[in-house]
């Protein structure tokens, strides 16, 4: 797997995907919070496969 994620893109991820996975325990207490789990995952990894099957890539060359 290589990255293929700009670090002050896996920042963004990481950031947004917290505060959607914070809508697990407060606001609206929903299980769709959980989606958050995907970008924080994707934005600690560096890798995103969706990115790798299009051919798209962030980081410089």
């Amino acid at each position: 797997m290589k990255q293929n994620i700009h670090h002050i893109e896996r920042v963004i991820r990481v950031v947004l995907g917290l505060i959607i996975f914070s809508l697990v325990f407060v606001g609206p207490k929903s299980l769709w919070g959980l989606i958050g789990i995907l970008p924080i995952l994707t934005g600690l990894s560096g890798w995103c496969p969706p990115y790798q099957v299009l051919g798209i890539s962030t980081c410089k060359k």
